[in-house]
This record gives C-alpha cells, structure tokens and sequence, in this order.
C-alpha cells in the first residue's frame, strides 16, 4: 500500500511545545515496520511552530507573521533532526519537503512536486512533507497540514490517508462538551447534517481542526482514496488502520 500519514501537532509536542520524546519515537518505529513490510510511507508532519515555540522558551503561538515564521524556521531544523536520528535507527532515509499553496496549484509546479514524492518513493525514502511556515504568507499559506495531507495523497494517488490528531474520531458533536456524543465509524457522504458537527480550531499549539478534516476528507473522497481520522495518542494504532480494522471514522473514497 502507499500510505500518507499526517501527524498533528497535539501529537508530536506536550501541550508545552517541547517534543513528546516517547511518542515521536514509538511513531517512527512503528513507521518503519509498516515499510518492512512492504508498504510505501509518505509523512505530513506538522510541529514545526509548536516545537520553535517551546525551543525559544514563547509562552504561547506567536499571533504576528515575523515570530511565527521565526518560531517556525528554529522548528524546522529540531523537527528534522529528530527524525532523521529516529528514522536512521531502523536504517530508513527522509527527505525534507517544504512547500506552499503555489507548489500545489501552480501546474508546472505541482509536476515538480510530484514526480520528487515519486522518486524518493522509488528510491526507498520516506518523504517528510511540511508547508514552508517560515516564507508562506496569506496569499502563499495552504493553511493546515490536513489539507496537505489529502493534496500530498491525491497527488501520489496513495492508498490510504491518515490523519492522526488529539480526537478519536468525528463525533455527532464535540465529545469534549456533550457527553451523549457518537462516534461515526464510515461516512461515505459528508453530507450538511455531518458538516454541521464539526467544532473551531484543534489544539493551542496547532491550526487544525474538524472542519479542516472534513475539508481534507473531501479532497481524498474525490479522488478515490479512503481517509481514516484515529487517536495518535498510541501509534501502534496504525497497524490496525492499515489492516482495515474499524479504528476512528473512515471515510470512503469514491471508486471511478
């Protein structure tokens, strides 16, 4: 399989910033595994800002363009750092690739960007895809490593996306404030009832959220590539994703 696994900040950092040192690796063992056996693996990893929050000692996410972009740039070398040590540890190569919103809707550009995914595939890598936080403005931002993940994943025609948060899943409200809150394991259409269930922003650190899951959903659905949203509170949870085990909400793509 060619999997796109995209991993939220609330994931990689304690809610101070810093690296979740436990998780991160247990994520990237795990990674490693799933290509052993055979399986193609394309990470979209956020935790750039949150980590250069934490690394220059901020009290919260920067709110000005010039801090976060400065917060994000310190990030970036932590964050590849440690996956490159981890990653190195079960003899597997990354790459780093930073883009923005013109490398995805620029044709040429896009062309680029896929065929370098492609390539390092067929050479064994493990393609680590951010947006490039420390040049993208308003009219260059993607917005949220969600929406990246479902371009990244429609652009190599992957398999399977999953999007890994703080959230088991999509509930029929926000399980943090209505107890009485179900889990939907399949959603095949997202229809205005389900869009209506979707709450604001995802963690203090982060930009995501349910609405840009869904907006992400949509973009794999389209395209034909199935969509799991889990808890990455545990990584090992991907074993059971990728074996098809009900885990979290699955959302199906539309078969052509």
């Amino acid at each position: 399989m060619r999997i796109v696994i995209k991993v939220g900040t609330s994931t990689l950092t304690h809610k101070t910033g810093m690296l979740h040192i436990r998780r991160v690796e247990q994520l990237c063992k795990v990674i490693s595994d799933l290509k052993n056996a055979g399986n193609q693996v394309i990470l979209v990893s956020s935790g750039a800002i949150g980590m250069g929050v934490g690394k220059l000692s901020l009290p919260d996410r920067p709110s000005d363009i010039p801090t976060t972009q400065a917060a994000a740039a310190v990030g970036q070398c932590e964050l590849m750092y440690t996956y490159d040590r981890l990653f190195s540890e079960y003899n597997h190569t990354v790459a780093q690739i930073l883009i923005t919103r013109g490398d995805t809707e620029d044709p040429k550009r896009r062309v680029h960007f896929e065929n370098t995914v492609r390539r390092l595939l067929e050479l064994n890598v493990i393609p680590i895809i951010n947006e490039n936080d420390s040049i993208a403005t308003d009219e260059l931002v993607i917005g949220d490593n969600d929406t990246l993940g479902a371009i990244a994943a429609t652009a190599t025609a992957a398999d399977l996306l999953i999007i890994l948060s703080d959230i088991n899943g999509l509930y029929t409200a926000d399980p943090r404030k209505h107890e009485n809150a179900v889990l939907l394991k399949k959603v095949e259409i997202i229809t205005p009832e389900i869009e209506n269930m979707t709450g604001g922003a995802g963690s203090r650190l982060g930009t995501g959220g349910m609405t840009t899951k869904l907006n992400a959903a949509k973009i794999a659905m389209a395209a034909g590539v199935d969509m799991v949203i889990a808890n990455g509170s545990d990584p090992s949870v991907l074993y059971d994703i990728v074996e098809g085990k009900e885990i979290g909400t699955k959302f199906v793509g539309k078969k052509k």
